[in-house]
């Protein structure tokens, strides 16, 4: 298995080589800048990718009180539950594995260049800083002090972009979600500061991406209520599911009528009399 992995991560090592300096060559920027642009470029390809990802989050948010319904019913039945789950994506045009595409495709640009910048070596001269708080792209980030404000920028926009992604999540998923950062933060510290640049960046075009997408994309109207698919269960009757019809509320009784065929007796004021 080692033995077919590794020639395709030296490919994909040379390739991003070939990338980073076809930026730092051709266009001119520095080798930090470099990593930006190959960032954004990749982000631009994945743009497909990322809007069937969030017509699939909408999907998920708007059938979640049907998925819901199905998980209890089948609760006790795990394999009869995911059967049944399967089924109504089917029936509903939902693919769950959509949201992680994008993340996926990501996996190889971010290994790539884990090995390129493993093994860089820059020309004598030549600018591997960035910004000038970060002294070379290729060191650890937490060789230098500008390495902690990186770190710091990472996890705020990790968690930034954690607020779009997991937006069908539950609180406590959300929550774990958040979190996560602060737990990774520790091994994130021991890579090169360029790796970390690239997720920074990736986090913050996230960022960008879901505030363009909440103004521009409508919003999924929820699902009619009345209209439910096979799969999901019947809700239960009031009368507990036994088949008896619910009770219907007693309808007021009517005042009895106080008209007994006798003629109604109208009193008059005294003052009228007298008058008279």
């Amino acid at each position: 298995m080692m033995l077919f992995v590794i020639p395709i991560i030296s490919q994909l090592e040379t390739v991003m080589r070939h990338v980073l300096n076809w930026f730092h060559g051709t266009l001119h920027l520095p080798w930090a800048w470099s990593i930006v642009a190959t960032t954004v470029v990749v982000r631009v390809l994945l743009v497909p990718l990322t809007v069937r990802q969030i017509h699939s989050m909408q999907n998920l948010q708007r059938f979640a009180p049907q998925m819901k319904e199905i998980q209890k019913k089948y609760k006790a039945d795990k394999q009869k539950q995911n059967e049944e789950l399967m089924k109504f994506y089917r029936e509903n045009n939902i693919n769950p594995a959509a949201s992680c595409l994008p993340m996926l495709f990501q996996i190889p640009v971010f290994i790539s260049l884990y090995y390129a910048l493993r093994h860089f070596h820059a020309p004598k001269g030549s600018d591997v800083s960035f910004l000038h708080f970060i002294p070379s792209i290729s060191a650890h980030t937490t060789t230098h002090w500008g390495g902690y404000i990186l770190l710091v920028v990472y996890v705020l926009s990790q968690m930034a972009s954690t607020l779009y992604m997991s937006a069908t999540a539950d609180k406590t998923q959300r929550m774990l979600f958040m979190l996560m950062p602060l737990v990774f933060v520790f091994v994130i510290a021991r890579f090169p500061a360029g790796l970390v640049l690239y997720w920074v960046t990736t986090n913050l075009w996230t960022v960008g991406q879901g505030l363009i997408t909440r103004r521009l994309m409508p919003k999924t109207p929820p699902p009619d209520l009345f209209k439910r698919s096979s799969r999901t269960p019947p809700k239960d009757d009031a009368g507990g599911g036994n088949g008896a019809k619910p009770s219907t509320p007693e309808q007021p009784k009517a005042a009895p009528s106080k008209a007994s065929g006798q003629p109604r007796r109208v009193r008059r004021k005294k003052g009228a009399a007298r008058r008279r």
